[in-house]
């Protein structure tokens, strides 16, 4: 595989669609050799055997978390901001509230924040997966620079407003306290 570049691809389904990216990923399962997968606890195993199953020769490189809705997408989350993510095929069932809904958001969030290709549905996975650029060696995402968030209080005198805030509300309770000695 001349020009290959491996790419950090997360794995997520809720249960009414892990037959779906199990399916999808069987189906790209040639365009899949070689990258290195993370994914969440029952979907990581689930579509590892499937592709194990199709492809006994391939030794696929598979990380998986703990499940979801027990951390699983936290770890992905943390994955996607350490930079060890570059794509999240993550297949949501719209139509069931999910107990974790709030780690759901949570993580298309981060692939918003740190501009990682994300998909919710097999039709967008399709597209992304047959995009030239999937391949494509020489292209890199382009990484937002945060640096004035990070730094957004840098020259502002909070630290010492608020303690001298405090020490401002402590000195009664400190001269009560001299009084009593």
């Amino acid at each position: 595989m001349e020009d290959f570049l491996k790419r950090n691809i997360g794995l997520v389904a809720h249960d009414a669609n892990k037959k779906d990216l199990i399916e999808w990923c069987l189906w790209n399962s040639k365009k899949l050799i070689g990258h290195k997968f993370y994914s969440t606890g029952t979907t990581g195993h689930l579509i590892l055997e499937a592709l194990s199953k199709k492809h006994p020769e391939v030794e696929w490189d598979f990380t998986i978390l703990n499940s979801g809705p027990l951390g699983g997408d936290q770890q992905m989350g943390s994955l996607i901001v350490a930079g060890s993510i570059d794509y999240l095929f993550f297949f949501t069932d719209p139509m069931t509230l999910q107990p974790h809904d709030s780690d759901v958001r949570a993580l298309t969030r981060l692939c918003n924040v740190e501009n990682i290709v994300v998909c919710c549905n097999r039709s967008t996975a399709d597209h992304i997966i047959s995009s030239p650029l999937f391949q494509d060696a020489t292209y890199k995402q382009i990484k937002p620079d945060y640096s004035a968030y990070v730094h957004r209080f840098a020259n502002q005198p909070l630290v010492e407003e608020a303690v001298e805030s405090v020490n401002e509300k402590d000195e009664p309770a400190d001269k009560d306290e001299e009084k009593a000695r």
